[in-house]
């Protein structure tokens, strides 16, 4: 699974880059897991709020942080 948190570093990005790193080894999945800081490369994702989580090239989260129960959701199938 290939990760990418999508924001400029704020506490937000941040909160949402351990939620989900925690999310996916308490369910021990393989993952590799990039912070996009860059604004051109965020916006080419379409997000225009962040903090986003974006799995496989797919924009699953933009403009908040999930609970940890819905993230799990998310990301756990």
């Amino acid at each position: 699974m290939i990760v990418k948190i999508l924001g400029g570093g704020c506490a937000n990005c941040n909160r949402l880059e351990a939620l989900t790193k925690e999310v996916l080894d308490e369910n021990s999945v393989s993952y590799d897991l990039e912070h996009v800081k860059e604004m051109e490369k965020i916006m080419s994702y379409g997000v225009m709020k962040t903090p986003a989580l974006v799995v496989d090239e797919k924009v699953i989260v933009s403009g908040r942080i999930p609970s940890k129960s819905d993230l799990r959701s998310l990301l756990i199938k």
